[in-house]
Parts: structure tokens; sequence; C-alpha cells
């Protein structure tokens, strides 16, 4: 545990802090673990890649302020200084907050398929997803919309979605992280981030959409945008180009 955080590390060099969305507020197992550490592999040359994740059984009021502040405590009690951080969807989210929040801990900070606030289809999604786990159904079907426009794909996608939430009868913690993010609207705060700052963006995000992302750069202090033209929310990150992007950001010494 990173101060009572779940953790991953692996790789060597100064400090990377990773934060993803994961259902379960806990290290992820299996193929997503795999797939975790093969999307930070490339980083593992350069850094000491800590993947965090929140604590369990955080309050159901928990905003997304608290949430910034369990990651703020757990960097100062871990690391000395202020610490590289690359931040994906929801944990993008989380990391605006903390940058905001806490600018004194982020140096150099790396966005990926997100944004200042959700986006419509994104905040439907979200809440159908919470309104599923409540009802005790299973809750993922409901993110279809937001991997895919169509109609015949959403409906081979809910199918797979409702397998995958087999064995997993409990999202507390799942509701809890993306009602404190329907919540989230940094759109007044974007200045109070005082860190070098690169967003990733695909131009077909429907969680996230394009124009929230050139709003996010728009607001904070010499930011970058990096647009993917024809990539989706997940596919962004996926993208070949993904990892040299951000290396490339977070190595160059003339940053800052």
């Amino acid at each position: 545990m990173l101060n009572g955080l779940p953790y991953l590390s692996v790789g060597e060099g100064s400090p990377l802090v990773v934060l993803l969305y994961t259902p379960q507020a806990a290290n992820p197992t299996g193929l997503a673990r795999w797939s975790t550490l093969r999307m930070v592999r490339p980083f593992t040359k350069d850094f000491t890649v800590y993947v965090v994740n929140r604590p369990p059984g955080l309050p159901p009021t928990t905003t997304m302020p608290d949430l910034a502040a369990v990651y703020a405590q757990a960097i100062k009690a871990t690391f000395e200084g202020p610490v590289n951080m690359l931040a994906i969807s929801t944990g993008g989210s989380i990391a605006l907050q903390l940058a905001a929040d806490h600018p004194d801990l982020v140096d150099r900070l790396v966005l990926a398929g997100t944004a200042c606030t959700l986006g419509p289809v994104g905040r439907r999604a979200q809440r159908a997803y919470i309104e599923r786990a409540r009802q005790g159904r299973r809750p993922s079907p409901a993110l279809a919309e937001i991997v895919t426009e169509s109609a015949m794909g959403r409906r081979l996608l809910k199918g797979l979605l409702w397998l995958s939430d087999s064995g997993q009868k409990d999202h507390t913690d799942a509701v809890t992280v993306l009602n404190a993010e329907d919540g989230f609207d940094l759109r007044g705060r974007l200045h109070d981030i005082k860190a070098a700052t690169l967003l990733i963006q695909g131009d077909k995000d429907l969680v996230y959409p394009l124009e929230l992302a050139r709003r996010t750069v728009e607001g904070i202090p010499d930011a970058q945008l990096v647009v993917y033209p024809g990539r989706s929310h997940s596919a962004t990150f996926t993208d070949k180009r993904f990892a040299s992007d951000a290396l490339a950001f977070l190595t160059d010494t003339r940053q800052g």
C-alpha cells in the first residue's frame, strides 16, 4: 500500500504517478493487470511507474476534491517534491482536480481521454451505470453508449459488458467514484493548474468531446493539445503514438 492506497510499481528512475479508472478499488488482476502493465511498459525505462488506485470503502458522498485530497496526502507522504503524472479518463478528472487544488505536488501532467467536465453522452452513460448498480442490476451494459455510436455495435457490446460483470456483486466503489465525477466541473478553476500540461485526445471521444478538451487546454496556462483524428475514447490511449508523445513531453528538459 502507498500510504493506504493500492498500487503497482515497476521500472526505475524518478516517480511517474499513473491514475486510471478501475471498477474495483484495488490493484487490477488477470487480463486487466496485464493490459495495465503493457500500457505503462514504455515509461519504465525513464521512470519508476506507480499505478495508484483509490482506497476501498470511501463514503458515498465523496466528491472529486475529496478524492484529490486522498491522492495528495499519499504523494506528500511518499515522495520528495512534486511528481510527474500520467492520467487517463476518470483518472484524468482526478488529476486535474489534484493539480488545481494542490499545484505544488504536480510537476508535469500528461492527460489522455479526459477534460474539465464530462460531456453529455458520458454523463448520461455514467448515470445509467450508477442507477443500474443501485437497482442491483449488472451496471456495465450502460457504458456501451460511450464506446460506439453504432446501434448494432451497442447491442453486441451490451451483452459482452453484461458478462464482464459476472462475479462482481459489489459495485459500491465504482458508483462512488463515478458519482464524484458526475459533480466534477473544473471550468472555472483551470487557471489554478501550474503544472506543465499535455492533453492527448481523440476527435471521436464520446465521453469527453473534443470541444471540452480544447476548452480544458485553453484554460490551463501554456497547456498543449495533441489530437488523434478518428480515434475514440479508448482508442486514444491505445494508439501507437500515445506512449512516444507522452514520453517526449515528460522527458523534454525544455518544458517548465
